[in-house]
């Protein structure tokens, strides 16, 4: 196993949440991960050793996804995660579930910049920079997409 096979499995399951994110469903965002693992596998050659590794393969996934969205329209509206069949919280919960729920439909409803913004810096803990660096923006961009992408879901819940 090479260091970028060694690299690429520790990073799967962050990989798998951030596309989760971006795509809205379990089986899109394991389809998406799959298409990026190989397309990273593929190009192994072009990242370098000493660069940031987690920045490069979050821009991959990324970037598949644009590319997928702009290769076909919406297909169906997007559901909660029990709409789905996933079990979300603990069993007799059903406040944080209900929360959790209107929580994730309001996820859903952010402009794809924010979204992204959201998820790589509130969910997956990336810094501000590194965020910055995976969306390929300055960091005044992602900061306003954040603001703006916390208000909306503050505003939803508050709701």
């Amino acid at each position: 196993m090479d260091e970028v096979e060694r690299r690429l499995a520790s990073l799967l399951p962050r990989l798998r949440r951030f596309a989760h994110g971006l795509a809205r469903s379990g089986p899109d965002a394991d389809d998406l991960v799959q298409a990026a693992a190989e397309r990273m596998l593929k190009a192994r050659d072009q990242w370098q050793p000493g660069t940031h590794f987690e920045a490069w393969a979050y821009r991959v996934v990324r970037n598949l996804w644009i590319d997928t969205a702009r290769s076909r329209q919406r297909r169906e509206a997007v559901h909660a995660p029990e709409e789905q069949g996933m079990q979300v919280g603990v069993a007799g919960d059903a406040e944080a579930r209900v929360e959790l729920s209107y929580l994730m439909r309001a996820l859903d409803r952010l402009p794809d910049e924010q979204r992204e913004a959201v998820v790589l810096v509130m969910i997956e803990g990336k810094s501000y920079a590194e965020a910055a660096e995976v969306l390929e923006v300055p960091m005044g961009t992602l900061t306003s997409r954040l603001v703006r992408g916390r208000q909306a879901l503050m505003a939803a819940v508050e709701a």
